[in-house]
């Protein structure tokens, strides 16, 4: 299997430092400050990179389980909302999904994404956020 690789350097202090992230595909590039992870600053952060890998992992892993039940999407529209607390500390993702899913009924549909949300790498290496949900939905 492939090893994946991304790089950050930080230069100054925490509040007044800046950072730049680069992934190794070369797809992202750029800022993160103290202010964009704990305030409002417009760069992006560890935690919203975090949700962009949790949320593509659980829809690639729930289009697996569905398309291996014989009931192949359409469409699958997730996000995760990460909340980081005091610590600071990752406390709780929430991960909402939106499926176009023909022929699957809602109870197996739950099932599928329920496990998906157990199992896909990203939801594994996350167990020790304390709270993980997960609102899926037909549409």
């Amino acid at each position: 299997m492939p090893v994946r690789s991304a790089s950050a350097v930080w230069k100054g202090t925490l509040k007044e430092g800046r950072g730049h992230l680069k992934l190794e595909s070369g797809v992202y590039e750029g800022p993160y400050t103290w202010a964009s992870r704990f305030a409002s600053g417009s760069e992006t952060n560890p935690e919203e990179l975090i949700g962009a890998a949790h949320a593509g992992c659980y829809a690639m892993f729930l289009s697996a389980l569905l398309t291996n039940n014989n009931t192949p999407p359409e469409e699958l529209s997730a996000t995760a909302r990460v909340h980081l607390g005091d610590g600071p500390t990752i406390t709780k993702i929430e991960l909402h999904m939106q499926a176009k899913v023909p022929g699957i009924s809602p109870e197996r549909f739950q099932e599928l994404a329920q496990e998906a949300k157990a199992k896909c790498p990203v939801s594994k290496a996350l167990a020790a956020v304390p709270e993980v949900t997960l609102d899926a939905k037909l549409v």
